[in-house]
């Protein structure tokens, strides 16, 4: 722990879409990235530089259906992980959801994202639904009609 976490800026935002491969493994997640996540939701999405370099982020939003603490993504850069970024920013979202009423938090992935899986189990968020035929539990339809997601839960 230690690391300074602050809030996403314009500039941050910027460099983090310049430079998504280095967050992701080489995967396009451009399209998950909408500025509305920073244009809207801006106070709820942080990141952790060294100097003025992003080396990881989280952005989330409080959900206003119950409230809940909504993790959209997170994501280290390749040459940063193993130093548990990714989960002390889980713990500050945490924190920043409790202060905004939330009594859980909860994200949402692919049954194939199996890292994602691995990681939000270790920051012990439980996994809701019916197994599929991988043994990992889903919700069907849960990102529109034949997109089953794994969602995942935590109280806090």
């Amino acid at each position: 722990m230690g690391q300074e976490i602050s809030t996403c800026t314009q500039q941050d935002y910027n460099q983090i879409l310049e430079e998504l491969q280095d967050f992701w493994d080489g995967r396009d997640t451009r399209a998950l990235h909408h500025p509305m996540l920073i244009n809207e939701f801006g106070n709820s999405a942080f990141v952790i530089r060294v100097g003025a370099k992003v080396i990881a982020y989280l952005f989330g939003f409080v959900s206003q259906v119950e409230p809940v603490g909504y993790v959209h993504l997170i994501a280290v850069r390749t040459s940063a992980r193993r130093q548990c970024l990714g989960k002390e920013l889980f713990r500050h979202f945490v924190e920043f959801a409790r202060q905004h009423g939330c009594r859980h938090v909860k994200a949402i992935t692919t049954s194939s994202n199996l890292s994602s899986i691995a990681f939000h189990n270790s920051v012990g968020m439980e996994l809701l639904g019916e197994s599929n035929n991988a043994g990992i539990p889903t919700i069907q339809d849960y990102a529109g009609f034949n997109e089953p997601r794994v969602v995942f839960w935590k109280a806090i």
